[in-house]
């Protein structure tokens, strides 16, 4: 239900060229069935700039994800320049609304409200100035006006809140299972390290009982070798036996030591088959995430190595945190791709990246990219992240991984 609903779902850049196409028809058609008063000037004077103003109002809006302060600022100058000229009060302030939520809920917090009530206060003091207070009818427009773009700012700061809490719940949770399995780590390795030393022990013992009966046998044959034979084919199969029962043990013993070396593999590390429990947080943050694996053999991913398993567990988290944290409600698509020599890595989002330069670079801001690049350099690796061309974030990495044991 999920997929099917992630499928369905129209993208971001869609979406915002629908929602820009019509509040500009909004604001045309709504404004031409405006009758002018005695005082208001056509829309078409001078050189159609009511027009203008009405269509330039709604269009801005396409690139309110990536620019939310420059498209606020650039709302609340059109609107300001279209009342003072006095046109006719019809919908032209819709694209404000819009413009307002969007920059509250994208945005810093206090220095978007900030900047938000300045302009709300000047395009107050214009609507009070311009208005004809005298009939109530007029007085209510300018704060219905007032009133709605305050509420659509408390909208957008009760989102931008929400998403922040969810990040650091996620954070949180991601710290807590780093901790975990740092725990779980200790604690296994001192068992394994106890576990060998024992099976030292018994080796050393194995081995020093055999070659000690084996030494004296031998020894026995030789000096009765000539005299008594059958004495010497007694301390022969005395050697025989011993040397079996001998290796017998060893065998035994080694077998229980390649058991203990895989104690790793049972300890429950974070690795890509944890991946669904990381899409599902990140699902519940706020973002959709899809996930994509290609290359399969035979019907079963490759196995690679515990490090790179846990490295590239270790990539896709930190990209879906700075996701979260910078790309708002956005779409992230996770592609892994299995190939002989190595596991490919790419994480993309269509989010805005640093809207209006509020929110640090994630390119170059924070320890995050910085921790990723270090991990594919250690398994000697390539990686590489910067914005998207047509907007968003993208983070690549290739992990060599070890062969496959079947060409051996």
């Amino acid at each position: 239900m999920a997929g099917m609903i992630t499928r369905l779902r129209v993208p971001v850049r869609v979406q915002d060229v629908l929602l820009a196409g019509f509040v500009t028809l909004f604001h045309v058609r709504g404004t031409d069935f405006v009758v002018p008063d005695d005082g208001m000037a056509a829309l078409s004077e001078p050189f159609q700039l009511g027009w203008v103003l009405l269509v330039a109002g709604g269009l801005v809006l396409l690139v309110r994800r990536r620019w939310p302060v420059a498209v606020f600022v650039a709302v609340v100058v059109i609107s300001a320049a279209y009342y003072v000229l006095g046109y006719p009060d019809g919908p032209g302030w819709v694209g404000l609304f819009v413009a307002t939520y969007t920059l509250t809920a994208r945005g810093e917090g206090e220095s978007s409200l900030r900047l938000v009530a300045v302009g709300l206060g000047g395009l107050t003091v214009v609507w009070l100035a311009t208005a004809d207070l005298v009939p109530l009818t007029g007085a209510g427009w300018v704060f219905f006006r007032i009133g709605a773009a305050v509420m659509a700012a408390a909208l957008g700061e009760s989102v931008r809140a929400r998403r922040e809490l969810a990040a650091r719940v996620v954070e949180r949770a991601l710290e807590r299972a780093e901790r975990a399995e740092q725990t779980r780590e200790v604690e296994a390795r001192g068992r394994v390290d106890a576990e060998r030393l024992r099976i030292a022990r018994e080796v050393h013992d194995t081995v020093a009982h055999a070659i000690a009966i084996i030494n004296v046998h031998a020894g026995v044959g030789a000096h009765v070798l000539d005299k008594r034979p059958e004495r010497a084919r007694e301390s022969l199969a005395a050697i025989e036996q011993t040397s079996a029962q001998a290796l017998h043990e060893l065998r035994a013993t080694l077998q229980m030591l390649r058991a203990d070396t895989e104690a790793d593999q049972r300890v429950p590390v974070p690795g890509l088959d944890q991946l669904d429990q990381l899409v599902r947080l990140a699902r519940d943050a706020g973002l959709t995430v899809t996930v994509e694996v290609t290359g399969r053999g035979g019907g079963r991913e490759r196995e690679v190595a515990g490090m790179v398993d846990r490295a590239a567990y270790g990539l896709v988290q930190e990209a879906i945190t700075n996701a979260i944290r910078h790309a708002g409600p956005a779409t992230v698509t996770i592609t892994l791709t299995y190939e002989p020599d190595a596991l490919d890595i790419e994480i993309v989002d269509d989010g805005a990246g640093s809207p209006g330069g509020i929110l640090p670079d994630r390119a170059t801001g924070g320890r995050g990219i910085l921790g990723m690049r270090e991990r594919c350099h250690l398994l000697g690796g390539d990686f590489a992240a910067g914005p998207r061309p047509g907007g968003g974030f993208r983070v690549h990495a290739r992990l060599p991984v070890a062969p496959d044991p079947a060409v051996h």
